[in-house]
């Protein structure tokens, strides 16, 4: 269930009585390298520099005390986070459901930044409603990968959880739990290796850095 307020959707189910608040550093994966540049559902490979990235990332993580980490099923997000917790000493759970927005009717075609930044900017200003012909909507996506993390927050009370996953969930869950942020990232930049936090208390999902 969620209750919807102007300006702000607080997420109210899943979570039973969670007085002390999960929180979870959301995380884009490092950069990678594909077979095709035209969009496509496969995983992707890091790149050097996205092993760097993911690397740096698990160290930016090290006084931040993470219990888990948790990661999209696909390859470039499991990379990145095998990484980043082998820094933490952590092992890894792939969770599906967290992976990126479907590329739909764009699927064997190139990238048109033109639709798909305007798309985003939209979620970012907390209108859902836009979303990828044959894919989802930023509501579908916020939603689906909200439920994930439901859940896990559910066993998670009190600490601190790192999820991998991709630009597009995390554009979408700042338009679902905070949009027309200042600290939100802009719509075209949410650099790989890049994370943001949140938080899922008794009042619901909330935005804190």
């Amino acid at each position: 269930m969620q209750d919807e307020a102007p300006g702000r959707v607080v997420y109210v189910g899943g979570v039973s009585d969670l007085h002390c608040p999960a929180r979870f550093i959301v995380a884009r994966h490092g950069e990678a390298e594909y077979e095709t540049p035209e969009m496509n559902a496969s995983g992707g490979s890091l790149t050097t520099l996205g092993r760097q990235q993911a690397r740096e990332l698990g160290e930016r993580m090290r006084g931040e005390r993470v219990a888990a980490v948790v990661c999209s099923e696909l390859s470039r997000a499991v990379q990145t986070a095998e990484i980043a917790a082998g820094v933490l000493g952590l092992p890894v759970r792939v969770r599906e459901r967290l992976h990126e927005y479907p590329a739909g009717d764009y699927l064997g075609r190139p990238y048109e930044h033109g639709f798909f930044d305007a798309m985003v900017r939209s979620w970012l200003a907390g209108d859902l409603h836009a979303g990828v012909p044959g894919g989802e909507t930023g509501r579908e996506t916020a939603d689906r990968v909200l439920a994930v993390l439901d859940e896990i927050a559910d066993l998670s009370r009190g600490e601190t959880v790192l999820g991998v996953s991709h630009g597009g969930v995390i554009l979408a869950l700042w338009g679902a739990i905070a949009p027309r942020s200042a600290e939100a990232p802009a719509s075209d930049l949410v650099p790989n290796g890049s994370s943001y936090v949140f938080e899922r208390g008794a009042d619901g999902w909330r935005a804190t850095g």
